[in-house]
């Protein structure tokens, strides 16, 4: 599988709320971080467990690729990101743009970085 395709495929995943089939795309010590910022998630099991409760308070929360490119070890998605109703009453979050770049070691998914 190409690293674009694998990248899609992590968007699906993550669009069926699927944390398992996510993270399998991705390599033990993985992270998701800011853009040339902080760790957001950390490895597989951070990622995994962030990931579950962000879904489990934005149950409708979904990504939608905008625009992607494929340049390298590098995936580049410009995603469209909706929340929904928040399941703890909290406010509700505008939809927001966003680029993520997902660096890839083999063919697996090492960073996950957001521009926004």
């Amino acid at each position: 599988m190409s690293n674009l395709a694998t990248a899609e495929a992590m968007i699906a995943a993550y669009n069926a709320q699927d944390v398992d089939t996510y993270v399998s795309y991705m390599t033990d010590d993985a992270c998701e971080a800011n853009y040339r910022g902080a760790v957001v998630r950390e490895g597989k099991e951070g990622t995994r467990s962030g990931l579950a409760a962000a879904f489990a308070k934005w149950p409708q929360n979904k990504a939608e690729i905008r625009e992607k490119q494929a340049i390298g070890d590098y995936v580049l998605f410009r995603e469209f990101v909706t929340r929904g109703p928040a399941s703890d009453g909290s406010e509700l979050v505008e939809p927001f743009e966003v680029v993520a770049v997902y660096s890839f070691e083999g063919d697996k998914c090492s960073r996950v970085e957001f521009i926004r």
